[in-house]
């Protein structure tokens, strides 16, 4: 196992693909000459040339859609938009064209793309660069969406992603850039579906993803040391599709649950999660199941205010104790 940061993990994705297949391309702001903003394709435009690392205009719409036309003809591009922020601008592109060609067409056209991405909120960067967008994408029928919680996750699913037929978007967290941890020396395949337990326990279940999972486990570490609660901590690596049966599976174990997510928690992650848990777990359940999500407001640029605005692991311990005292 070598130890990489998460960028690097991303990075020698990038590379082992564009090795192993000509036809993968990438295409963004800044990824070439300038290596990415958050380095993730560092040196890959010095070794595959300006063909195959292509920098492109500020036109989110135009260069998602140049790539998606790029995959109905055999091209694997991996687009990145530097923030997700700007995916706005190309929600038409993934939503109305990757996400449903194959079944507008009767099977015909397919777009094998990937969409990376990082979003969430970083250290005052402001309400339009702190956007969490994970519930849009996740909401969308036809697109894959999973976000990595750990480079081995960022490495496998990059490398699964580029070779799925299906549209594929990844949320990637700005503030995990440089977390570090072990990634195989060899291949590695991540699947594009499931969820992992990344802690075991009998209590309670802390579903989280990307970032949250972190919060999550640092909850759980307080709650066994300070309050001899032992709870299980689920890594909801796959937004779309969510892995219901493991969802289940774990409460059944465990009879209570708490979703963990650094969005705003309308219509978001914890949502979904509660409706599974409320049409699949209803009588396994010994408690409601409870939400630890953001503040339902812009996320604001003064750095106290931005702070207050987030949910942090404290906020996880809190909502697991007030469940066991009802």
């Amino acid at each position: 196992m070598a130890e990489l940061m998460y960028w690097e993990a991303v990075r020698r994705a990038h590379d082992e693909e564009m090795a192993h297949d000509p036809l993968v391309i990438c295409m963004g702001e800044d990824i070439g000459v300038a290596g990415g903003t958050y380095k993730a394709t560092k040196g890959l435009y010095e070794k595959y040339g300006p063909d195959r690392v292509i920098d492109t205009p500020i036109s989110e719409n135009g260069f998602t859609g140049l790539g998606i036309g790029a995959s109905f003809l055999g091209v694997r591009p991996i687009i990145e938009i530097m923030s997700v922020n700007f995916a706005w601008l190309a929600m038409d592109q993934i939503f109305n064209t990757a996400a449903k060609v194959r079944y507008m067409s009767g099977g015909q056209l397919e777009a094998p793309i990937v969409v990376r991405s990082p979003g969430g909120t970083a250290h005052q960067l402001g309400a339009q660069h702190s956007a969490r967008m994970e519930k849009v994408f996740m909401g969308v029928a036809g697109l894959r969406v999973v976000t990595p919680s750990t480079p081995k996750q960022a490495y496998g699913l990059l490398k699964s992603a580029v070779r799925c037929a299906d549209p594929v978007f990844i949320n990637e967290h700005e503030l995990m850039y440089n977390l570090k941890g072990e990634v195989p020396d060899g291949e590695y395949f991540h699947p594009l579906e499931g969820s992992e337990v990344v802690r075991e326990g009998r209590d309670v279940t802390l579903f989280g993803y990307n970032i949250s999972v972190h919060w999550a486990l640092q909850a759980a570490g307080v709650l066994s040391r300070e309050h001899g609660i032992e709870a299980e901590v689920v890594d909801l690596f796959a937004l779309n599709p969510l892995d219901r049966a493991g969802i289940a599976a774990s409460v059944a174990r465990t009879h209570r649950a708490v979703i963990v997510e650094e969005a705003e928690p309308a219509v978001g992650v914890g949502s979904e999660v509660m409706a599974i848990l409320n049409e699949e777990c209803f009588f396994e359940l010994d408690a409601a199941p409870l939400r630890v999500s953001a503040v339902n407001v812009p996320i604001p640029y003064n750095r106290s205010l931005e702070k207050a605005a987030l949910p942090t692991a404290r906020d996880v311990v809190e909502a697991v104790l007030a469940q066991f005292s009802r």
